[in-house]
């Protein structure tokens, strides 16, 4: 069954300027909008005419109109008997590739940074010690001890008493998400995820053949809907926000409500741009072990470095070792005594990713300010890129045009759950300023000459 919008909580999303005329098309044009951005998930039972034309203040008939138009333009979908419910037009997905480099391109779809700067000695002290494994099988399938005592004190330095036992290390993040998805879900299951949300996610979620649904704005009303729920609390990718220590607790209350699972990303999470203050990890608020958290060394050290890891209870870490033996069997122990290496001196690497990307942040924006000022976005605290709204209705003309001039672009069609986010890009500031700089100037010398998108392969982004 589609899920509900009340009227309330719709007219609350809808932002009409009062002197609006012809009223209706303003209506179903921010409604649009809404759907773009992600805020009004695809699927959604919108409220009958009536009922909305009350919570708006406006006629039944010019909500009728609304519904008219955008049923023609594809963006509602009604069958008798069941009411309106909001889509999206029918349109080409963007194939999901990798990213490839050395192509010429600057590349401003890839949020990833060259190695910080601890990296190199950390990789001779794990070369002079590494002499000291050989004579182990080189398998451990829940992860060296050093590191997963490592990792299990940096939670508890945050605020969430960590044992060892509860840390599995994964080959990055994306494989703690696999394992996660092949335990916990069956064909069909039902996915929360933001919307816009971060895109190798959304391809996760279909690989295991679960169905992925948006929430949009909407997560904890949405969370009767699914069995687990997929967050980015922390400097959000593609979006760069931070979710307020309020808002996580109610999102943990409502999962335990309703009996959902929560998986946890914070990839991004200890890469602050801007001196805020962090609200503790998700997990402070977990009283009944529904709250799974996934980490990486990639953002904050070095994407090379392939070594992520994940939290949960020490059951939960046993039958994930258990199931990745018939997957990769174990991490690699050179990787791991790298990162182990690293982690003594974190809150270094922290001051320098965020010396680095302020000033790229900051050139960024500037540039964006002076050539393209017609592009709004949220300044981002934390993490890696801009999530920037275009002045048209779709990023692909620019995406193609700014690939003839050089630059890759990421559109917002990748991070939005059924397609949704068609009108932004996400911009990477991971880049030294003259790069960006240089990039910003060339997609605003693309803009005059964009044209339809003929051919649609482009390369997925980090």
């Amino acid at each position: 069954m589609p899920r509900h919008i009340a009227p309330e909580q719709l007219a609350r999303l809808l932002h009409v300027p009062p002197g609006a005329r012809p009223y209706y098309r303003a209506l179903a044009e921010a409604l649009r909008g809404r759907l773009h951005d992600g805020a009004i998930p695809v699927g959604v039972r919108l409220p009958a005419e009536r009922h909305l034309a009350t919570a708006l203040g406006v006629s039944r008939t010019t909500v009728t109109a609304a519904y008219d138009l955008l049923k023609e333009q594809g963006y509602v979908t009604a069958r008798q008997g069941s009411g309106s419910t909001t889509a999206l037009p029918a349109g080409g997905d963007t194939p999901w590739t990798i990213p490839v480099p050395g192509d010429g391109m600057i590349p401003l779809h890839v949020a990833s940074m060259p190695a910080a700067s601890g990296v190199a000695a950390a990789v001779e002290n794990a070369a002079a010690g590494y002499h000291r494994h050989l004579l182990g099988i080189g398998y451990e399938p829940v992860g060296l001890l050093a590191l997963r005592e490592a990792v299990a004190r940096r939670y508890t330095d945050r605020g969430v008493a960590t044992r060892p036992e509860q840390i599995l290390i994964t080959p990055g993040s994306q494989q703690a998400m696999h394992l996660l998805f092949t335990l916990l879900l069956r064909q069909g299951d039902p996915v929360l995820l933001e919307s816009p949300t971060y895109a190798h996610a959304i391809q996760c979620v279909r690989l295991h053949g679960a169905r992925a649904v948006a929430a949009g704005e909407l997560m904890e009303s949405s969370l009767p809907q699914a069995k687990v729920a997929y967050v980015l609390p922390d400097f959000h990718n593609p979006t760069g926000s931070l979710m307020g220590a309020e808002e996580r607790a109610a999102l943990v209350a409502a999962a335990r409500r309703h009996d959902v699972t929560l998986i946890c990303d914070e990839t991004w999470g200890e890469v602050a741009v801007d001196d805020v203050v962090m609200p503790p990890p998700l997990a402070r608020w977990d009283t009944d072990n529904r709250v799974i958290t996934i980490g990486s060394a990639s953002k904050l050290w070095w994407g090379g470095l392939r070594v992520g890891w994940l939290r949960g209870t020490a059951d939960l870490v046993e039958r994930l070792s258990v199931l990745r033996s018939g997957i990769d069997l174990a991490t690699a122990v050179f990787d791991q005594l790298v990162v182990a290496d690293l982690f003594p001196q974190v809150e270094e690497a922290r001051a320098e990713r965020r010396a680095w990307l302020a000033t790229s942040r900051d050139t960024l924006m500037a540039e964006l300010a002076e050539h393209l000022p017609a592009w709004t976005y949220p300044k981002p605290v934390g993490g890696g890129s801009i999530w920037a709204k275009l002045d048209v209705p779709s990023a692909a003309p620019m995406v193609a045009a700014a690939a003839a001039q050089g630059v890759r672009l990421a559109p917002g069609r990748w991070f939005g759950v059924d397609g949704a986010s068609e009108g932004y890009l996400r911009l990477s500031y991971c880049h030294p300023p003259h790069v960006l700089a240089d990039a910003v100037r060339r997609i605003a010398a693309a803009r005059p000459g964009m044209a339809p998108v003929t051919e649609n392969r482009l390369t997925m982004s980090l």
